[in-house]
């Protein structure tokens, strides 16, 4: 089994060109929350009273936070509100070949810049994948 630190995870994102973007070193903190719906197939008189489920379809996200930068905020800003939908890759275990990686096609739905009197300004972001998730390797 292969354990690694976060330290080494990769994002990157088409730009509004569709060049591949490497974000890592803004961010932080990077989630990708899948689910799967669970829809409801109970009936009249089931047996024991217990509800059946089939799968439904799925969903996922990608979120994370970090450091504001400007070249960052440009890439961001460039494809804020773009219709287009954006490649990207995900490696959470950072590029080497063979390790992990998870591409698709997303938009950004939010990005929000934060300054603090004592901190260094901070930014979040959270793009809405559309399709499916592929994992596979580097």
């Amino acid at each position: 089994m292969a354990f690694g630190h976060g330290k080494t995870a990769v994002f990157k994102l088409a730009d509004s060109g569709a060049t591949l973007r490497d974000l890592s070193s803004y961010l932080d903190n990077l989630n990708m929350p899948r689910s799967i719906d669970a829809n409801d197939t109970t009936t009249f008189g089931v047996t024991g009273g217990a509800k059946t489920f089939i799968v439904g379809l799925n969903e996922a996200k990608v979120s994370g936070s970090g450091k504001f930068d400007i070249v960052a905020d440009g890439y961001l800003n460039g494809v804020l509100g773009q219709s287009t939908l954006l490649a990207f890759e995900y490696g959470p275990l950072g590029s080497t070949a063979g390790m992990r990686k998870f591409t698709g096609t997303c938009m950004l739905t939010s990005y929000d810049i934060k300054s603090s009197v004592n901190d260094v300004v901070a930014a979040s972001i959270e793009f809405q994948i559309s399709g499916p998730v592929t994992p596979t390797t580097w």
